[in-house]
């Protein structure tokens, strides 16, 4: 979406969005957002119905650029990754299917993006409309060192959190699967390596 769409385009909310199951930004049909607006939604509230609205906005339809991210995830070598929605949920076939390796793959090339990173960075984002969405990775208030992340929950992966911190200099990334406390596991992560590692 950062490659293919202007930050100021204004996205019309399809039926498809505003009825996508789970974690939500609550869109309504019809309703008009930047698109700028809908990736600081997606990314800080995991909105379901703004992966689908940007999908649908950016590709033409949802399949192409589902055929981009599975385009993209071959570029990057991540070989145990097949998307099959833009939102990460379920499916009667599986849905999208990936293994943390892969995911750090995918979060180490993202963070080279300055937009990516300025909206996974961000706590807080207020619109021009006045809505608010706070970031679900609790990680930017519990740990100094976080740059950025994203939580995840379906009932077939369980917790997921991709999450990176960065102290003198050393970025690090960390991703685990289907752990409960996942946040403290990622911040006691990051303290080791950042106490043993040694350039």
């Amino acid at each position: 979406a950062i490659r293919e769409g202007d930050l100021n385009d204004v996205v019309t909310v399809s039926r498809e969005a505003a009825y996508t199951e789970g974690s939500s930004m609550y869109l309504k049909v019809g309703e008009k957002l930047t698109l700028e607006d809908l990736l600081y939604g997606l990314l800080l509230v995991s909105g379901n119905d703004a992966a689908l609205a940007v999908a649908g906005f950016c590709g033409g339809d949802t399949e192409t650029f589902v055929g981009w991210m599975n385009d993209k995830a071959d570029e990057l070598g991540m070989a145990d990754s097949l998307f099959r929605n833009p939102s990460g949920l379920d499916e009667e076939d599986g849905g999208n299917l990936s293994s943390p390796y892969d995911m750090a793959l995918l979060m180490r090339h993202a963070m080279t993006l300055p937009l990516f990173r300025a909206i996974v960075s961000c706590e807080t984002y207020r619109n021009a409309k006045g809505q608010v969405w706070v970031n679900k990775n609790r990680l930017l208030e519990d740990y100094a060192y976080t740059t950025g992340g994203k939580t995840g929950y379906t009932k077939q992966a369980g917790r997921t959190l991709v999450s990176s911190a960065e102290k003198e200099g050393l970025e690090v990334v960390a991703v685990t699967f289907r752990m409960g406390d996942d946040f403290a596991f990622h911040a006691q992560c990051y303290d080791e390596v950042f106490a043993n590692y040694d350039d």
